[in-house]
């Protein structure tokens, strides 16, 4: 990576650490304060709690992401950074959980992922674009260690309002790395976009967006269930790091091989298909039950190290396979789905436990495991990245009609990505060398068919 882009992928992690640990500290001891709070022995209220910051996130992701291609990217992040900050605050103020769910709703109203992303992607090259995505993903990750280091210690010292608090100062300081050490973006062209429809259709991201519901309905669920769990087998809430830690820091020594393997050969199908097949092992595994603290750990590295290597991976790929002139949007409705996936796992996680029990949460996530690893099996093989691509420009003819040139083009046999600009009526080509059907693109561009 040259170094913009190694800045680029080194501050927006930052940016999504300072975010994701507030989020993070709240969630392994949220279940467990809960019945302090005003009608917060309602486990099903617990759930909705957890996931409300996901249902909001869920409407806005897409706004957020088409306002970033029209208006840019940082000024929407520093926008949706001030809406979580004063979430955070109304929900350290909760002494009921109605205000606490209010309070993660607003939270959620930030919804900057997708943001995030697509200026990440903007930053990047294409061969280094799943480098830059599990640097992002591998934040995350840390930050969800640290927290529950620090968690169980900070909600003993300042309380769960404490950490509400801190959680929007977090999200403030974000705002700085934003401004003093994320680079600009690139000027893009204007150009008009694809539409919602072309991306909501494309069968591609589609797979994609099935991926991280999933997986985040699965996170969340588990979360719901796991610290009052293991609470009962005698390891106090205080004591969950000494379990947590490691397994996390393990896992990312696993993760690393199959990024890379997925990155230097163009591969992804392959570590999908066994980063799926591992998550539904580990749900599968658990419904079962009667593993013990020592199962219940190497289960929890596999957990791990399957989540964060889909992390990695899922952003990169929807980057790599959306319109560049859409590339917010696209990844606005992945962030949507993967909010989703947030608020519904924690609503069923909430409600199963409540009615069924522990061991139909662990069911429900291994059946919806199983399924997207059906869907992963369809997957078709990537387009080569951008080095192994031409990139052409051409200038249109005077009669040529502008409307739906820009789709024609990018239906040409080896044309991996079109651009039209109507007003310099000229037509930028990514094409594969040797397969891109050049009569073709010349009779669009002059208007002889």
């Amino acid at each position: 990576m040259n170094p913009t882009e190694l800045r680029a992928g080194i501050s927006l992690a930052g940016v999504f650490g300072l975010r994701m640990l507030g989020l993070f500290l709240i969630l392994p001891v949220f279940a467990v304060h809960a019945p302090e709070l005003a009608g917060g022995d309602d486990l099903t209220l617990v759930g909705i709690a957890l996931g409300a910051y996901g249902l909001s996130q869920a409407f806005l992701q897409i706004p957020f992401g088409a306002a970033s291609d029209r208006w840019g990217r940082k000024r929407v992040i520093y926008f949706g950074l001030v809406v979580f900050a004063g979430g955070s605050f109304l929900a350290a103020a909760a002494t009921d959980i109605w205000t606490a769910i209010a309070g993660r709703a607003l939270q959620g109203a930030g919804a900057i992922s997708s943001v995030v992303v697509a200026l990440a992607a903007d930053l990047t090259r294409d061969q280094h674009r799943t480098k830059v995505m599990a640097m992002i993903g591998a934040t995350i990750g840390l930050t969800f260690a640290l927290s529950l280091v620090a968690a169980p210690v900070l909600y003993r010292w300042i309380g769960m309002g404490g950490l509400f608090a801190l959680t929007g100062v977090l999200s403030l300081g974000a705002i700085w790395v934003v401004r003093a050490l994320v680079p600009d973006a690139p000027p893009r062209p204007a150009v008009a976009s694809p539409g919602a429809a072309s991306i909501l259709l494309d069968a591609e991201l589609a797979r994609l967006n099935l991926g991280i519901f999933v997986l985040h309905l699965v996170q969340m669920a588990m979360f719901v269930v796991v610290p009052p769990l293991l609470v009962t087998t005698g390891l106090g809430v205080a004591d969950h790091w000494v379990l947590y830690l490691p397994v996390v820091l393990v896992s990312f020594a696993f993760m690393v091989p199959p990024i890379l393997y997925a990155d230097r050969r163009n591969r992804p199908k392959p570590v999908m298909l066994g980063a799926v097949a591992l998550l539904l092992f580990v749900q599968a595994a658990l419904a079962l039950g009667g593993s013990g603290i020592a199962g219940f750990a190497v289960l929890m590295v596999a957990f791990f190290t399957a989540f964060n290597i889909l992390e990695a991976l899922l952003p990169s790929l929807v980057s790599r396979l959306a319109p560049a002139a859409a590339r917010g949007a696209a990844i606005g409705v992945y962030n949507t789905t993967q909010t989703l996936g947030l608020f519904f796992g924690g609503l069923l996680g909430g409600w199963l436990a409540k009615h069924l029990g522990t061991t139909e949460v662990f069911v429900a996530c291994a059946l919806l495991s199983g399924l997207w690893l059906l869907a992963v099996t369809g997957m078709r093989p990537l387009p080569s990245p951008v080095n192994e691509l031409s990139s052409l420009t051409f200038t249109i003819a005077s009669g040529v009609d502008l409307d739906g040139l820009r789709e024609a083009l990018s239906g040409v046999q080896g044309v991996r990505e079109a651009e039209v600009l109507s007003q310099e009526r000229i037509a930028r080509l990514k094409v594969v060398p040797g397969q891109w059907d050049e009569g073709r693109v010349r009779k669009l561009v002059t208007g002889e068919i």
